[in-house]
């Protein structure tokens, strides 16, 4: 055991230890240095978060490009656009939107674009079907200071309108092709079947078909209802017994064109060709009852646009001509099973 006189030699060589601590302390950590230690925890922080900034600011100013066409994505045709747009959303990493008024209806359209316009995007992407009833609002966005990109329609007017660029094909030269193809195959009294009156694309393909025929050819005016264009056919086919082919100019045409055929014991038997895909008109294709399919390739109208647009508005870059075709393309029995694949993810 301890003398008491050991206890309190031990307390005051402890108490001499403390205070020996805290002086060693102090000499090691005076109040200027923890102070500097603060201020460069501070600045290490700092310099953390300017260097994260530039990471979120990227984010918060990804492109915005509004795409308006005249065609519903739920339609057999415009749904390839859909995708395309939205892959290449996907792929460049901006955000894309894609608005189309619920019928062929140009009011509707126009003020789609024109709300598009007051939201402000980076950049538009527009069909033209009709420029006389879309052209204010397009020049509208261009006043504004948003380029523009036409896909799909508009290839005639998109220069004038000062578009930046077109992605699409030459109607007329489509229309054209396909009436020599019919010639070549010894037609020489045809009805060409239009299913959207009032779109200037589908006009210049009606007489693209006409001149490249070499023969007159009736336009039979129908519509987007499909008991309606059945009915149309069926009535024509009936008035018209030595008919020899029909040219659709879309796949909602040639579908209900395809059935009023069956009815009247002629498919397969007269002349057949359309514009344009879908899964119905590839299978028919492939069956050897439509004749041939020009094909546009609507996944890369929906696709590019964005692809150039993006580009144009990053880097000042674009393509020097003032259009890059996508079609035609002939999709023939031989052809048309590869295509049918290509449905199922939605490219065709």
């Amino acid at each position: 055991m301890l003398s008491h006189n050991n206890s309190n030699r031990l307390q005051s060589k402890y108490d001499r230890v403390s205070y020996r601590h805290e002086e060693i302390q102090e000499r090691l950590i005076p109040p200027e240095a923890e102070r500097l230690m603060k201020r460069r925890s501070l600045i290490c922080l700092t310099v953390f978060i300017w260097l994260a900034a530039p990471v979120v600011t990227v984010a918060q100013k990804q492109l915005h490009i509004v795409v308006v066409t005249h065609g519903a994505a739920s339609d057999s045709f415009w749904a390839p656009v859909k995708n395309g747009v939205e892959q290449a959303g996907k792929e460049i990493g901006c955000t894309v939107e894609y608005r189309a008024p619920e019928k062929f209806d140009m009011v509707a359209m126009a003020h789609l674009i024109e709300a598009s316009v007051a939201a402000k995007p980076d950049g538009l992407i527009v069909t033209i079907p009709d420029a006389d009833a879309l052209g204010r609002a397009i020049k509208a966005a261009l006043n504004a200071k948003i380029p523009v990109i036409s896909t799909n329609s508009g290839w005639d007017v998109s220069k004038k309108l000062g578009i930046v660029l077109h992605v699409g094909q030459e109607e007329f030269i489509a229309g054209k092709g396909a009436g020599e193809r019919m010639k070549a195959m010894g037609v020489k009294k045809a009805v060409v079947v239009n299913h959207l009156v009032g779109n200037v694309a589908l006009d210049l393909r009606a007489k693209g078909f006409i001149e490249g025929l070499g023969q007159k050819a009736e336009i039979l005016a129908t519509t987007l209802d499909f008991t309606e264009a059945r009915n149309a056919v069926s009535a024509y086919i009936q008035k018209n017994p030595d008919l020899e082919a029909v040219m659709t100019l879309g796949p909602d045409a040639a579908e209900s064109a395809m059935q009023a055929l069956e009815s009247a014991g002629k498919l397969g038997k007269v002349k057949f060709g359309t514009f344009d895909l879908s899964p119905g008109v590839l299978q028919a294709v492939a069956k050897g009852q439509i004749d041939f399919a020009i094909d546009q390739q609507p996944f890369l109208q929906g696709y590019l646009p964005v692809v150039f647009l993006v580009n144009y508005i990053k880097y000042g870059i674009i393509p020097s001509q003032d259009t890059i075709f996508t079609g035609p393309n002939f999709v023939t029995q031989e052809t048309a099973p590869k295509a049918l694949a290509l449905t199922k993810n939605g490219i065709r």
